[in-house]
């Protein structure tokens, strides 16, 4: 079952990042983890993930300027991206996927829903 997707979930809550690695592994995919907006940064420059599942609200770069940054560069633009945000106002969900996200999924979530529509973004 394992998958060549490379997946790069970035939260700031130990729980949400644990909890979401273990599921990730479960389900074949080759997963990294950041616990701030830097570290993702870092990754995603080094490592070219498929997917990043990203956190919005964070203390040192947020989920949104990350995006930018994903979108904007010529060798991650087909990195797919999935918000999951507590934040579940329309302008912040437009915003989200106004930068270009595929997904935006509201917490709490549910992680079999979450690993389906991953599996969908990435077998496409």
């Amino acid at each position: 079952m394992k998958t060549n997707h490379k997946i790069l979930v970035v939260d700031d809550d130990p729980y949400i990042l644990m909890s979401l690695e273990f599921l990730m592994k479960k389900n074949g995919y080759d997963v990294m983890v950041a616990r701030n907006g830097t570290e993702a940064l870092e990754i995603v420059n080094k490592q070219i993930p498929h997917l990043v599942l990203l956190d919005i609200m964070m203390p040192d770069v947020d989920g949104y300027e990350i995006c930018k940054h994903i979108k904007s560069s010529a060798q991650l633009k087909n990195t797919q991206v999935i918000f999951m945000s507590a934040k579940t106002k329309e302008t912040d969900i437009k915003k989200g996927y106004d930068l270009g996200a595929a997904l935006y999924v509201t917490k709490p979530f549910s992680t079999r829903e979450l690993v389906k529509q991953i599996k969908e973004l990435l077998d496409k």
